[in-house]
């Protein structure tokens, strides 16, 4: 299918509370301004390098989410526009953030990332780590930082039970962090399971390949 087909098979498996995000790493800026077009203003990047030289070439309406690992020597690149890190996976990292947003005097949007999957190649915080940084946010440790929700990749595996039951795992914590201070996201769900993430209370989806199509890995 086109990619004006993959947006709009998307959109019409979402209810309006449910904000798509569309990945566009490693895809050219002519595809990432088809979707735009289409009516997309949240895209995700994993790498601070190409997010920046995407940001210079594409609409300065679009909220960018980095999601993929960050190292805190790379946070100065982004800080000046960056909607939201999604992948906030050490109290390091936070400060960093927090750091730097104050340079630009403005607050960061982030998301705890937590570990909820088997795999060891998977970054992400403790649940009891991102309860406790949760707790020095709300005693005003980071003042320039706004940690608005959670994000999580379960297990990439077929088998839709251990799946579930990350996510489950995710949205526990999810609640139990909101009886504290509501938060808004909780983002789970890529391209092959995001279906099960909505079932399990996710309101954020992150989406590449199914809007976009494959990836060229040669970018």
């Amino acid at each position: 299918m086109s990619i004006k087909k993959n947006y709009k098979n998307i959109k019409d498996q979402l209810s309006s509370h449910v904000e798509l995000v569309a990945v566009s790493k490693t895809h050219p800026i002519s595809a990432i301004q088809e979707v735009y077009d289409l009516g997309q203003k949240v895209f995700g990047e994993n790498k601070v390098q190409e997010l920046v030289e995407k940001y210079a070439l594409l609409p300065q309406d679009i909220q960018w989410h980095l999601i993929g690992h960050l190292q805190t020597n790379k946070v100065k690149y982004i800080a000046e526009f960056i909607d939201t890190i999604q992948s906030v996976d050490s109290e390091k990292l936070l400060n960093e953030i927090n750091k730097e947003a104050g340079k630009h005097n403005r607050k960061i949007k982030v998301l705890l990332q937590v570990k909820i999957a088997e795999e060891d190649t998977k970054f992400g915080l403790e649940m009891e780590e991102a309860e406790n940084l949760f707790k020095k946010f709300i005693d005003g440790e980071f003042p320039n930082v706004e940690i608005t929700g959670l994000m999580g990749m379960a297990t990439f595996t077929e088998e839709e039970n251990q799946v579930r039951k990350e996510f489950e795992k995710l949205k526990s914590l999810f609640d139990n962090l909101s009886k504290i201070k509501p938060l808004q996201t909780l983002s789970m769900g890529m391209s092959d399971d995001f279906p099960i993430a909505i079932e399990c209370g996710a309101n954020s989806i992150r989406v590449g390949s199914a809007i976009f199509g494959s990836r060229d890995y040669s970018i």
